[in-house]
């Protein structure tokens, strides 16, 4: 298993980076802008791409060395991810992260700094960033990842090396499902086709029927929307499924790290917590920390909602423009109301709504009331 097996229908990507691990260590970036859409994988290929970096064999062995299983797996010593299931990245994970990436690598070529999302860092934090991604210390490469060159600031874009990405194709998704996630065939090009190329939600999409059935649920109420009483209960549903979605995906997270905790430190699942780690285990299911977490999660489900929305209107211009045949359907098991959409609507009908999506998209980006904001979504999208 290469360290680059887990990256889909990047190949040009890969090719371009396994060079440049490979070649003149003095001739490499020293700071990195990897953009891609979202479910792209570029954190996935941040880790790669650091493990070729670290690793004896510079990633081109079939198998990883042990360098490289450390890095892909989190544990490496001079390899740091700074993630965030917040809202924003804090100016103090920031200015830790800086302090780390000034220290020498213990026992590989590189100190390598990872950022997931920097797009979501706030302006100053970005500024506290911008000296060290300007000059870094000449053993350091930071890896910034974020969804285009445009969600970060000028002066970022201007210091850094970037890397873009391409949308997965659904065959390259289906194919990475079956073989990675042992799902079978059916079930594998249905989630990839329903993601649009995120890897991450068609792997959800393929092990999760509660999720997938909110999204048939949400396609059927759209395409169902007569009046406006149908807009409200349809966003009623929808906030109280993300809120759901996204409460049982953050128990879920702390008792796995809780899990981690406990074994890291020796203890059975059914140990008492000895007083001097009390403290610390108690702050990884902390109700502000976890009612952080939910914020976050509950916005990307409405997000994912977004798209999903959007993917109809995407299949009526389809219809309308006889391309069908060359581009295919998204929503394929809703064909039959989507085609009668498609007559009712104009083209600009259909081009209206994309937009009136947009639009919401940004008023959540902005803390909207999220069911304000869909009340008024649904209604716009009522077609007659």
């Amino acid at each position: 298993v290469s360290v680059w097996d887990s990256i889909v229908g990047q190949q040009q990507v890969v090719e371009q980076l396994k060079a440049i691990a490979s070649g003149d260590p003095k001739a490499i970036a020293q700071s990195w802008l990897i953009c891609g859409p979202p479910g792209s994988g570029r954190s996935n290929v941040a880790r790669a791409f650091a493990a070729a970096l670290e690793s004896p064999d510079h990633g081109l062995g079939d198998e990883p060395t042990k360098a490289a299983q450390q890095v892909l797996a989190g544990t490496h010593p001079d390899v740091t991810v700074l993630a965030t299931n917040k809202v924003t990245i804090g100016i103090d994970e920031v200015r830790n992260i800086i302090t780390t990436s000034e220290q020498m690598p213990s026992t590989a070529p590189w100190r390598i700094i990872i950022i997931e999302d920097v797009d979501r860092m706030l302006e100053r934090t970005t500024n506290v960033l911008l000296k060290e991604i300007e000059e870094p210390s000449g053993h350091t490469i930071w890896l910034l990842c974020a969804p285009s060159a445009q969600d970060v600031l000028p002066t970022i874009r201007s210091r850094t090396r970037i890397v873009n990405l391409a949308v997965p194709s659904t065959q390259a998704v289906a194919a990475f499902l079956e073989q990675n996630g042992g799902f079978e065939p059916k079930i594998a090009v249905r989630a990839a086709r329903l993601a649009e190329g995120h890897i991450g939600i068609a792997r959800l999409y393929a092990k999760n029927e509660q999720v997938m059935s909110d999204r048939d649920e949400l396609i059927v109420g759209v395409l169902g929307l007569r009046r406006a009483s149908d807009a409200v209960l349809l966003a009623g549903n929808l906030i109280d499924n993300a809120k759901a979605q996204a409460e049982a995906e953050v128990k879920v997270k702390a008792a796995e790290a809780e899990a981690d905790f406990r074994r890291v430190n020796g203890l059975g699942a059914k140990d008492r917590i000895p007083p001097k780690l009390r403290g610390a285990y108690n702050a990884i299911a902390k109700k502000d920390e976890l009612k952080r977490q939910t914020t976050r999660l509950t916005r990307d489900v409405l997000d994912r909602a977004l798209n999903s929305i959007a993917s109809i209107y995407r299949d009526v211009a389809v219809l309308q423009n006889n391309a069908e045949d060359s581009v295919g359907l998204i929503n394929l098991e809703n064909r039959s109301s989507i085609t009668d959409l498609s007559v009712r609507l104009t083209r600009g009908g259909a081009v209206r709504r994309l937009e009136d999506i947009a639009v919401a998209r940004r008023r959540l980006a902005g803390n909207g009331n999220p069911v304000l904001v869909f009340e008024a979504l649904f209604c716009s999208l009522i077609a007659s």
